[in-house]
């Protein structure tokens, strides 16, 4: 029984490590590539009139050796593949994608180009960047929450400056958060709002650029800092973690020669003496 155990590991571990190989992730990456092409395709009537029955079956193709990859790392890692998020975020994607796209579940054909992710998966920088994004949501959470503290303060401001001359813009607590989200993001913030309202109030440049200077500068740059030091980290755990990959594909490998050698040994115990 032990015997046993102890073959079919470096067995799963060889289709493991040749799973990971770039040759076979790079045949994933054209895969995936070409299936978002065809995706986009899919969505011009006029090339669907003419070539839709030859991109159909190659997104079925493709469909397929998704299925075969998912399935041979099942094979290769068992159920574990689903407590790593990337491997569970892939089954999803593939597992999507075979469930029938008719009836009640026709929504789920949009759903397909969801495939296309599967590059964030395959592609280590991409991951990296996913993986900080993810880490930093708590540092980024609490500028979130000043922000919204900063947006409330300067609504109420404006409510009760501009709001009986622009009731507009400016008319509700409500209307002013949206009219600041605007002037937030610089999208016709001058000749379209803060020229207008210093019109009636000259000194109302002397609450829109602080409120500027504070919304958008500084907190984009905190998110900004919030980021790049969360992709920094990331970067020297994924450095960190090289040496231990490395020594387990040092410990795996001597496992199989290992388990070779018990095999050797066995075999020469059943052959017959020499005379």
């Amino acid at each position: 029984m032990n015997t046993t155990l102890e073959l079919n590991a470096p067995w799963r571990e060889r289709l493991a490590a040749w799973l990971e190989r770039p040759r076979f992730q790079f045949v994933i990456t054209a895969l995936i590539l070409v299936n978002a092409v065809i995706l986009g395709l899919e969505t011009a009537p006029t090339v669907m009139q003419r070539w839709g029955s030859l991109l159909r079956l190659l997104d079925q193709i493709i469909l397929a050796c998704f299925v075969i990859e998912i399935s041979l790392r099942f094979i290769a890692h068992g159920w574990r593949l689903l407590r790593d998020p990337w491997g569970l975020f892939d089954t999803l994607v593939v597992a999507i994608a075979l469930i029938p796209a008719s009836g009640p579940l026709a929504v789920l054909r949009a759903l397909r180009v969801l495939r296309v992710l599967r590059l964030i998966s395959i592609v280590p920088s991409m991951k990296i960047v996913v993986q900080s994004l993810l880490s930093s949501l708590p540092g980024m959470g609490s500028i979130v929450a000043l922000l919204g503290l900063i947006f409330y303060v300067a609504a109420v401001i404006a409510t009760q400056l501009f709001g009986e001359a622009f009731p507009e813009w400016f008319g509700s607590l409500g209307a002013s958060l949206y009219t600041l989200f605007q002037v937030m993001t610089l999208e016709s913030w001058s000749m379209g709002i803060v020229r207008p309202v210093m019109e009636e109030f000259p000194y109302a440049w002397l609450y829109f650029v602080p409120f500027i200077l504070i919304a958008t500068f500084m907190m984009l740059n905190l998110f900004i800092a919030v980021i790049v030091d969360a992709i920094q980290h990331q970067r020297e755990a994924n450095s960190d973690a090289e040496p231990v990959v490395e020594q387990l594909d040092q410990q795996a490998l001597l496992a199989e020669l290992q388990a070779l050698r018990n095999e050797m040994q066995a075999l020469r115990k059943q052959l017959p003496p020499r005379e």
